[in-house]
């Protein structure tokens, strides 16, 4: 059921809405980038293409527009100097915001008349799959 929810929701934007699908590949990179920081991994282009599933090429192209668009910037990373790691910058933040907002506005319409019980089960249980599938990847 989880993965009929996820291929739902992955052709929303519309075949012919380069805009709207681009900006979900921003959203997509800059996201990745965001949540390995906040686990304490260095995101390099390597460690994003494993965040979303995709092989180190694409990664590349995704990290680049990313910085071009102004949601990241590439530096030297802080342990090796010869990997470049991927931060957010302050619109990348800005842009994640948004999106996020966004997000809880969709969910908000799809648990319309949900009791805030069911809400708070509905959190715990996805904190749970998303916290054992990265315990999975260790």
């Amino acid at each position: 059921m989880l993965f009929a929810f996820v291929r739902h929701w992955s052709r929303r934007p519309l075949a012919g809405d380069h805009q709207v699908a681009e900006q979900g590949r921003l959203v997509l990179v800059t996201e990745a980038v965001h949540s390995l920081t906040r686990r304490g991994i260095v995101a390099t282009v390597n460690a994003v293409a494993h965040e979303i599933g995709i092989d180190q090429s694409g990664a590349s192209r995704l990290v680049k527009s990313a910085t071009e668009a102004g949601y990241l910037t590439m530096q030297a990373s802080d342990t090796d100097g010869r990997q470049r790691q991927a931060t957010l910058t302050s619109s990348g933040l800005a842009m994640l915001d948004h999106a996020h907002d966004w997000q809880e506005q969709v969910f908000d319409r799809l648990a319309e008349g949900w009791s805030e019980q069911q809400r708070r089960n509905f959190q715990q249980a996805m904190t749970e799959l998303i916290d054992r599938s990265y315990a999975l990847d260790a």
